[in-house]
């Protein structure tokens, strides 16, 4: 949020900015000495916008003020922390939050955040906002999967592939929905993909996240069942935490009894090292070539 903040008064400030734009006519804006309440700088606020033409003026001012006093919307606040006297750092940063809107930067852009079927997902540009609406399309899925119980796949639920994922907000909502389906997100766009990632970890299974004090649990345990599976020469493919792959070098060195290498660690759309190839170079040290099973045939449910 304070990054998209210097980029947009870097750009509002830079050379070149002429008539012709839907801003040229934004002036600062400075809150009236003697606004020292939420009740108050709503009021003050959403005559700015008004008089401005920006669209939805008195939401996008209750909006801002919520947000900076910790609440999602203004009448979720509690009586008393509308009346009461704001501290100089809530109002400075509610006038550095409503410069923005009056440059008709969208309100979720500004707050960072939205709400979508009930879940608080992160926002930010270029990645496009989900319409209110876009809820309705949710809705209707839902009702049709409940109505077609036998659309379910061997999982236990559906599975749904979303392109054009955004932000992720269809995607999730329908996983909070149906926690038995399989969802595949996809998107063109690197900073879509790196938002709806980021939007997936924090509404995770907790338990499905909980590798131990450094995560290094359920990986640890793969790569040592891993060479029972293996061909020489077989690969394995992993997709861990970025914090991960120098760990996995350092645990592979100290289980040459494995004889699994590190072959490659690639990064993800955000720059991060995500994904890791290792390789069997050979027989577990240790163990007779015979006496070591090879690939076993996945068994399928009858």
């Amino acid at each position: 949020m304070e990054c998209w903040g210097r980029m947009l008064r870097a750009f509002l400030s830079g050379p070149g900015r002429r008539g012709g734009s839907a801003y040229s006519s934004w002036r600062p804006h400075r809150p009236v000495p003697g606004l020292l309440n939420a009740t108050e700088l709503v009021s003050h606020w959403t005559a700015i916008f008004e008089k401005e033409g920006i669209p939805e003026a008195q939401e996008s001012s209750e909006y801002i003020v919520a947000h900076v006093l910790g609440a999602k919307t203004f009448q979720s606040l509690r009586p008393v922390l509308r009346t009461q006297p704001l501290t100089p750092w809530q109002l400075q940063r509610i006038q550095e939050l409503s410069s923005c809107r009056l440059q008709r930067t969208p309100v979720q852009y500004i707050l960072g955040e939205w709400d979508f079927q009930g879940l608080s997902l992160k926002m930010a540009p270029p990645v496009f906002i989900p319409r209110p609406e876009t809820e309705e399309l949710v809705e209707w899925v839902l009702e049709e999967v409940a109505q077609r119980p036998h659309a379910v796949g061997a999982q236990g639920g559906p599975f749904i592939l979303e392109v054009g994922c955004g932000s992720g907000a269809i995607s999730l909502s329908l996983l909070s929905q149906l926690p038995q389906s399989r969802v595949i997100a996809v998107d063109k766009g690197e900073a879509s993909i790196c938002l709806t990632r980021e939007n997936a970890q924090s509404y995770e299974d907790p338990a499905a996240l909980d590798g131990g004090e450094k995560g290094m649990d359920i990986i640890t345990h793969i790569l040592a069942l891993a060479p029972r599976l293996l061909k020489d020469s077989g690969s394995i493919f992993l997709e861990v935490d970025p914090r991960h792959p120098e760990l996995v070098g350092g645990w592979l060195q100290s289980r040459p009894d494995l004889s699994l290498e590190l072959v490659a660690v690639r990064k993800d759309f955000c720059g991060r090292p995500r994904f890791l190839h290792l390789r069997r170079s050979g027989p577990p040290r240790g163990c007779p070539v015979h006496a070591w099973p090879g690939p076993q045939p996945a068994r399928v449910p009858g």
